[in-house]
């Protein structure tokens, strides 16, 4: 029982930390709220490079395009978020957009980031939209393309 309660305070605790928190977080007011939940605690994995959170989140299948259109694949982008020379110092997102359907969801908008890559700066202006699937009752990013905004 004790196990239960601790997942709905983490629920609870996904849900209501769009209100509270910055623009490294997605205002994803208006989705089912285990949609909600899910996109808030992926955008913290992405945002803190954090390898279990971004295991979870991505499917096994999923695939990132990338702005020059070469592709990754789940295990590529976990080596590139958390290799060493890499971190994520500041992250707004704007432009919001979504759609969802009862085993799917689109959300995108635009990300400005800034951070290092092999330890040199770096910063990111692009719109994205990740494809949501909600399999066997837990939602995962299936697919990511990113733009450049600039």
């Amino acid at each position: 029982m004790p196990s239960v309660i601790r997942t709905w305070v983490v629920i609870g605790t996904l849900i209501a930390t769009p209100a509270y928190a910055g623009k490294e977080i997605g205002d994803y007011r208006g989705l089912p709220s285990d949609l909600a939940a899910a996109a808030t605690a992926f955008d913290i994995a992405q945002s803190r490079s954090d390898r279990a959170g971004l295991r979870s989140w991505l499917s096994d299948d999923y695939v990132l395009v990338t702005p020059d259109g070469s592709s990754r694949s789940k295990a590529q982008l976990i080596a590139e978020m958390t290799a060493p020379g890499h971190s994520t110092t500041w992250v707004t997102l704007s432009k919001q957009v979504s759609r969802y359907w009862p085993e799917g969801a689109v959300l995108g908008g635009i990300v400005d980031a800034r951070g290092t890559d092999h330890g040199k700066p770096t910063s990111t202006h692009a719109r994205f939209v990740d494809v949501w699937a909600k399999r066997h009752g837990h939602w995962q990013v299936i697919f990511t393309q990113v733009n450049d905004a600039r």
